[in-house]
């Protein structure tokens, strides 16, 4: 069963202590151990109100890598009391889901027992594997404990999310780290260094597991030179993957925060958020064309040069490519951030969208239309129309809405760059549209 298959995945006393990584020798116990989520086990909090009272429902542990997701759940395997069941959803297949529902169903209609169900990765599951739990929950039969890494939103099925409580963990914050830096050191019976172990917590992202990891990779060289500096010792260490995911919550978080940094003209975090996601690999391309809606959604004409600018780090970005185009798209940037702002355009259009949805049967009056046909000119299109370059000022007053219609005012300038003289033209327009109606 997939029980039985996937149980050296939390019975650590049955392994050699030779061959127990360091992260899983120095894994928290109890809910005191664990360090980083104050908020997610105070006291009176519902997760801990659960552990403490034995009485489970369905949840969901989201948080980074590293945060005690599965630490959590082996607490709760300790101390429940139920029959609990784990799965990895990288390893685990429908028919094994299948097999251990159909158990977990048996002992609760025959013993009235329920099963704790914890899945660790449960966004790698598919949905129908998702759909195989839904009514094993339903029924009671089974609670629900999922851990990820990713936003449920986006990766957990809607009729399973909806019967499940989220609680949400929070990347390790460096005094943490620290501490467990320095129980990692006593362990190895390392000589402790101030510096090396500020070092390691800073450079680990929040990341438990991984701060013990790079601390073991070190090792021998600790041993050797117990007091490094931090520019030999990175050496040691693989170069740092970013916290970030090109295509799931993250990524969006991120140039969320690159736009509203922008919005906010302040070309200093602009410049720190968009590093966030060049360092991390994420594809220049997708950036300029965010930077590109920006100039005319935020900037508009306000600054008529900033999508003037947007375009013209394009054909950089395009053109030469990483990481040279970095610099590009930093003047950008920056460029943006200090423009003048105006979202007048995005709401004029936003406006016109939403009469024209309304509209859409409305004919085009006839003055205007053009008429290339003998037969559309016996239809009196383009009849009565006054061609502007005729007259003074280059203006005459047509109506231009539908019949049906009134005229409308959509876009209305802001009184920022270049804005201001817009708005002049604007009123030398209406002044003479006056004088002639």
């Amino acid at each position: 069963m997939a029980n039985k298959d996937q149980s050296t995945l939390f019975d650590r006393e049955e392994l050699s202590t030779k061959t127990v990584p360091l992260a899983e020798k120095l894994r928290p116990q109890t809910l005191e151990e664990l360090l980083g989520q104050t908020k997610l086990i105070a006291e009176n909090s519902p997760l801990r109100q659960m552990i403490e009272s034995g009485e489970y429902h369905s949840f969901i542990l989201w948080g980074p890598p590293g945060s005690g997701k599965t630490t959590i759940a082996r607490i709760i395997e300790k101390n429940s009391g139920y029959n609990f069941i784990r799965f990895s959803a990288v390893l685990a297949s429908i028919s094994d889901v299948k097999a251990v529902m159909k158990e977990a169903d048996y002992l609760h209609r025959t013993q009235n027992k329920r099963s704790i169900l914890f899945i660790d990765e449960i966004h790698r599951f598919n949905k129908s594997q998702q759909d195989a739990f839904l009514p094993y929950v339903e029924s009671g039969a089974i609670i629900l404990i999922g851990a990820t890494t990713e936003n449920p939103s986006f990766e957990v099925i809607p009729a399973l999310l909806s019967r499940c409580t989220v609680f949400v963990l929070e990347p390790l914050n460096e005094n943490d780290l620290k501490i467990i830096l320095k129980r990692g050191f006593a362990e190895l019976k390392l000589e402790e260094d101030e510096e090396v172990i500020n070092w390691m917590a800073q450079n680990a992202g929040g990341d438990a597991r991984r701060v013990l990891n790079d601390l073991e990779l070190v090792l021998p060289y600790l041993q050797n030179k117990p007091h490094p500096k931090t520019e030999e010792l990175a050496k040691f260490l693989a170069k740092k993957t970013m916290f970030y995911d090109k295509n799931r919550e993250e990524h969006y978080n991120l140039i969320s925060a690159l736009h509203k940094s922008l919005r906010g003209s302040d070309p200093q975090a602009g410049l720190y958020w968009l590093a966030r996601m060049l360092e991390a690999g994420e594809d220049p391309r997708y950036i300029v064309r965010r930077l590109i809606r920006f100039a005319s959604e935020d900037v508009g004409l306000a600054d008529p040069n900033a999508l003037v600018q947007a375009i013209a780090v394009k054909e950089a970005v395009l053109f030469i490519g990483m990481p040279e185009a970095s610099t590009a798209l930093a003047q950008l940037v920056v460029y943006l951030a200090t423009a003048p702002k105006s979202n007048a355009l995005y709401t004029a259009y936003e406006e016109a969208a939403e009469d024209a949805r309304k509209t859409s049967h409305y004919g085009v009056p006839l003055h205007i239309r053009n008429a290339p046909t003998q037969l559309m000119k016996d239809l009196n299109y383009g009849k009565d129309y006054h061609y502007d370059h005729e007259y003074e000022y280059k203006y005459y007053y047509q109506k231009y809405f539908p019949e049906q219609m009134p005229e409308k005012i959509y876009y209305k300038p802001g009184t920022y760059g270049f804005e201001k003289e817009i708005q002049k033209r604007i009123d030398w327009w209406a002044k003479l549209k006056k004088e002639q109606k």
